[in-house]
């Protein structure tokens, strides 16, 4: 259970890292920089950590999903991206996958 929330943790810091990333101008900016090199490693210790006990492919998937979730959500709410019932639709789908794996995976 505690490779389960560590992933989903470090699924939220992708989404951290990928915001970051984008803000950054191409890494010119130092704050933003700075936010995705230490979102990033968090992300990608944590994932380690739960590839320790969880099979890979769900785990990246999940930690995927989650990531790329929230990184389009916040740009919906931010004005940055687009927002459509489409969109959301799709994105619910998404978490609906990711609990599907965690449910297969019990």
């Amino acid at each position: 259970m505690i490779a389960w929330i560590v992933l989903v943790i470090s699924g939220m810091f992708e989404a951290v890292w990928a915001v970051a990333l984008g803000k950054s101008d191409g890494l010119t900016k130092l704050v933003p920089a700075v936010v995705f090199v230490v979102a990033l490693l968090i992300s990608m210790s944590g994932l380690a950590f739960a590839m320790r006990t969880l099979p890979t492919g769900t785990s990246y998937a999940v930690w995927v999903g989650i990531g790329a979730s929230l990184a389009v959500a916040y740009g919906m709410i931010t004005g940055a991206e687009a927002v459509s019932v489409l969109k959301i639709i799709l994105l619910i789908g998404i978490v609906a996958c990711i609990i599907g794996l965690k449910l297969l995976h019990d």
